[in-house]
């Protein structure tokens, strides 16, 4: 079974696209970009608008009732190669060891000002659903 996770944590974005999707007992996140919200980017400083993506991907992950430490898969899309210490350095103030399998891609954004998007993989057992 198929169920689309939402939370009024994370904007709803005008694209065809849930914030998440529940099957069995695995939830994928969208990719997560820096809007808050009520609609507003973070832009400017790096490193609060990787704060900001991160905070996304947990709010849709704790709405199917996890928690950041259930996430076994990130996928991390960045604008800029010379983006990826920072985006380290971020990276490890969410999560710790054993971290969750990465993959870090460089590509553009649907959007030229944001410069990092993040999509997640967490196992929560149906059983353990809290939301």
């Amino acid at each position: 079974m198929i169920e689309e996770i939402k939370t009024d944590k994370v904007v709803e974005m005008p694209h065809p696209l849930p914030q998440g999707i529940r099957a069995g007992d695995y939830v994928y996140t969208s990719g997560c970009v820096a809007v808050l919200a009520d609609g507003t980017k973070v832009l400017g400083d790096f490193e609060a608008e990787a704060r900001a993506v991160l905070d996304n991907v947990r709010h849709v992950v704790e709405a199917a009732g996890g928690t950041l430490a259930d996430v076994c898969k990130t996928t991390v899309f960045l604008g800029n190669t010379v983006l990826f210490p920072a985006m380290n350095k971020v990276y490890r103030e969410y999560f710790q060891e054993p971290f969750p399998a990465r993959s870090t891609i460089l590509a553009p954004l649907s959007d030229p000002d944001l410069r990092i998007e993040i999509e997640a993989v967490a196992y929560i057992p149906q059983g353990d659903k809290k939301a």
